[in-house]
C-alpha cells in the first residue's frame, strides 16, 4: 500500500529553514523522515521562478496551484452525477450521499465534490439546491427581560434528566417539539429518539395543550416499550404533560427556555422536516399520510453519526 502523502506548508518552511543552515537534500530528507527522490523533485518544481530561490511560502503556493490546475476536469460521468443528483432529491445530504456510496462501493466521491456540483448547477439555472437543507435565522434573544414563558409549577428541568441521555448511548430517551405553519394552527408534533434519530411526526389541527396531549398519546401508546424519557421544549401546547406520564412509564422533562440546543437532536430535525415542508408553508391540507411518508423518507436517510446506518436500521434492532 502507497503510503505516500504530499508535502505540507509546514514541511515546506522547514526545508526553507534547512536549506538555509546550509544542509544538503539528502540530509534534509533525513530530517524529514521522506526519501531523497521527494526533496529532489519540491526543488525542482516549486524553486522562485524570478530568481531560482526556494521560499516556502511561494513554493507551496505553486504547488496548490498546480493541484487545482490539475483537478479541472471532471474526475465523474454524467452516470454518477446523475447518481447524486437522485439522492439530492431525496432530500439526502451530501455527506449521507459520500458516505453511503463509499460504504456500498459504488462510488467514491467527497463531499465537497457535491457541494461543488450543487453550486455550479445553480449557476446554470437548476434546482438541486432546492433540495439542500435550509438553516434558518436565529430568533432575537430576550436578555434583559423576565422569562415568564412556559412557566407552570411542578415541571422537571432537563437538569434534572439523567446523565446518560446527553450521552446518545442508551436507547429510549426521546425528545419533542411542535412546528408551526404559515396559519399559525395547523402545526406538527415532531419526535424523535436521541441514541438512533428515529422519527416520529403527528399532524395537529392546532396547536393546542388538547391536541398535542392525543397526538402524543398516540405516538407513545404505539411504541410505549421505547419510551423511557421525554425532553420537550417550553411551549404551553404540552402544559398537560402530566396525563401522559400517567397513561405511560415515560418522565418528562423540559428544556430551559430559548435554549433550543438542549434540544439538539429535535432542533435537527425539525430542520430537516423544514426540507419538506419549507418555511411559509401552511400546514392546513398536510394530511397525517404525508407526515409518515415524510418520517418514512428520514428514518431511511443514512446518517453520519450513525456511521451510515440508517435510523430505522438502528431502532429495530432494539
Amino acid at each position: 500500500m502507497n503510503s505516500y502523502h504530499q508535502l505540507t506548508q509546514e514541511e515546506r518552511y522547514a526545508i526553507a529553514g534547512l536549506c538555509m543552515a546550509g544542509h544538503s537534500q539528502a540530509e534534509i530528507a533525513r530530517c524529514l523522515g521522506r526519501s531523497p527522490s521527494t526533496i529532489c523533485r519540491e526543488f525542482h518544481r516549486n524553486l522562485t521562478h524570478h530568481d531560482g530561490n526556494y521560499r516556502a511560502e511561494k513554493a507551496h503556493s505553486y504547488a496548490v496551484a498546480r493541484r487545482r490546475r490539475c483537478r479541472r476536469r471532471a474526475h465523474f460521468s454524467a452516470s454518477d452525477m446523475a447518481t447524486v443528483a437522485g439522492l439530492l432529491r431525496r432530500k439526502w445530504s451530501p455527506e449521507q450521499i459520500a458516505g453511503t456510496l463509499r460504504k456500498r462501493g459504488t462510488l467514491l466521491i467527497s463531499h465537497e465534490t457535491i457541494y461543488r456540483r450543487i453550486r455550479w448547477d445553480k449557476r446554470i439555472g437548476g434546482d438541486l439546491w432546492r433540495h439542500t437543507r435550509i438553516m434558518s435565522k436565529f430568533g432575537r434573544k430576550r436578555y434583559r427581560s423576565i422569562d415568564s414563558r412556559g412557566v407552570l409549577p411542578g415541571k422537571r428541568h432537563i437538569s434534572e434528566r439523567p446523565p446518560e441521555v446527553a450521552l446518545r448511548k442508551v436507547f429510549g430517551h426521546w425528545e419533542g417539539d411542535t412546528v408551526i405553519g404559515q396559519d399559525k394552527h395547523h402545526s406538527i408534533l415532531t419526535l424523535v429518539e436521541r441514541m438512533t434519530g428515529f422519527t416520529i411526526l403527528k399532524k395537529l389541527s392546532d396547536r393546542n395543550t388538547s391536541e398535542v396531549t392525543r397526538a402524543a398519546t398516540r405516538a407513545i401508546r404505539r411504541h410505549c416499550r421505547r419510551f423511557k424519557t421525554l425532553t420537550l421544549d417550553n411551549g404551553t401546547e404540552f402544559h398537560n404533560y402530566a396525563a401522559l406520564e400517567q397513561c405511560f412509564p415515560v418522565t418528562i422533562y423540559f428544556a430551559t427556555p430559548y435554549h433550543s440546543w438542549e434540544r439538539g437532536s429535535n432542533e435537527n430535525l425539525n430542520g430537516l422536516l423544514r426540507q419538506y415542508l419549507p418555511r411559509g408553508t401552511c400546514f392546513r391540507h398536510v394530511t397525517q399520510a404525508q407526515c409518515d411518508h415524510i418520517a418514512d423518507d428520514l428514518n431511511h436517510r443514512p446518517r453520519k453519526r450513525l456511521d451510515f446506518d440508517t435510523p430505522a436500521q438502528l431502532y429495530h434492532r432494539h
